[in-house]
């Protein structure tokens, strides 16, 4: 259980870093949607990393508000997503991407509420 711990403090201390830099911030999600292109669209779960990822733009340029836990989440999903460091090499087919999609999978479940109040808003712009 102390390793899981161990993973969650350095994964949070990461996305920290990240949301507090702003230019970073910009390269991860033009990384990530780099990496989007190249990845199969597999159901709903898929679907929502768009606007997961208009979202934390929005927040960027001060155009919408989250709270610090979801955009952590947000951010977090996304490192692991563009990062090659996965539980699962992204080369081996088929179930290579299994653990990004459970990654994306989880924070979506999270942030599931957010994500909606976010279309919404957006759809009202």
């Amino acid at each position: 259980m102390a390793d899981y711990k161990e993973i969650l403090n350095k994964a949070t201390a990461e996305a920290t870093d990240f949301i507090n830099n702003p230019s970073r911030m910009d390269a991860l999600l033009e990384q990530l949607e780099e990496k989007l292109r190249s990845v199969p669209a597999i159901g709903e779960t898929i679907s929502e990393l768009p606007v997961m990822v208009a979202m934390v733009k929005s927040w960027i340029k001060k155009e919408y508000q989250v709270s610090g836990k979801v955009l952590a989440t947000m951010v977090g999903a996304f490192i692991y997503l563009v990062k090659k460091k996965d539980l699962i090499p992204d080369n081996i087919p088929v179930i290579g991407i299994a653990d990004d999609l459970a990654v994306l999978g989880l924070a979506l479940k999270f942030v599931e509420p957010d994500v909606k109040a976010y279309k919404a808003w957006k759809a009202g712009q």
